[in-house]
């Protein structure tokens, strides 16, 4: 909408050429005082300033990017070099020179505005949001970073609930075994005279529990395995976490047709067959 067609002459005239600038906080104290003060009054400005506000929001998402990874050092190094302005002296200018040896500056006077063309607007527009890119990519970096966290968070919050859960089960298969009405125990030395182990066995349940007492910490890179035997062939039933104090653990798979269980030490990680004597053999019939 031109100034003839909004209404006013003269001053008030010149404000409605203000709105592109005010959209891009490009007037000065003064203008912009009487601006904002034209405006309270002005729908039609009113309505150009919010357009142009949401013009230049759009196109700073349009031309925004990350900034290169070197940036930042790149500006650290230049600040410990560039030499810094010293304070200006009315009059004065770098290296002594006064204002009276400068070249005249045309000023752009109020009218001037009137006649620049829509195109250079839109060219202010654009670069004013290229510099907004940043600070739009800043906060997308810093939304990312706070999903990535939430999402570990939640991932965290399951793996602790799935591992109650799991203990909860673990627990109760202990129960059930050691509480069955046919359960059968059997126990020896394993190695020393201050360690020894108890399997509980109840074909009922089909599970089988251990337990090792005074059991000490095994080499390092060595680890404790439970095996049954199914006759002459040893089958892994699991592993003990070794921490040298009393372990109970529900032995990894059935009984089946199992007629003993042995301990062994191997290799951490365990082993799929026996590579050492067994420190025990308890036979379950």
């Amino acid at each position: 909408m031109t100034a003839s067609a909004r209404g006013g002459s003269g001053r008030d005239a010149e404000l409605h050429t203000l709105t592109g600038a005010y959209a891009l906080n490009a007037l000065g104290e003064r203008e912009r005082v009487h601006f904002e003060r034209h405006l309270a009054a002005c729908t039609a400005c009113t309505q150009e300033v919010r357009e142009l506000s949401a013009t230049a929001g759009r196109l700073g998402l349009a031309v925004s990017e990350p900034p290169p990874t070197a940036m930042k050092a790149q500006v650290l190094r230049r600040i410990a070099t560039v030499r810094q302005e010293p304070p200006t002296i009315p009059g004065m200018r770098l290296g002594g020179e006064r204002d009276r040896d400068r070249p005249p500056v045309h000023r752009v006077r109020p009218a001037d505005r009137r006649r620049l063309p829509r195109f250079v607007l839109a060219a202010c527009l654009v670069g004013a949001a290229t510099f907004g890119g940043y600070a739009t990519w800043q906060q997308r970096a810093a939304q990312d970073a706070l999903t990535r966290a939430e999402a570990a968070t939640r991932q965290a919050e399951a793996s602790t609930r799935q591992a109650r859960e799991q203990a909860g089960l673990q627990s109760q298969a202990l129960a059930n075994v050691l509480t069955a009405r046919d359960v059968r125990t059997r126990s020896a030395s394993l190695g020393s005279a201050t360690a020894t182990g108890t399997v509980a066995v109840s074909r009922e349940r089909d599970r089988a529990v251990f337990l090792a007492t005074g059991l000490p910490r095994p080499d390092a890179g060595k680890v404790y395995q439970l095996w049954f035997a199914d006759g002459t062939t040893m089958r892994s039933a699991g592993l003990l976490a070794s921490t040298g104090a009393a372990e109970t653990v529900l032995m990894d798979g059935a009984v089946a047709a199992a007629t003993g269980m042995g301990v062994t030490v191997e290799p951490a990680g365990g082993s799929a067959q026996p590579t050492s004597q067994p420190l025990a053999l308890l036979d379950f019939r």
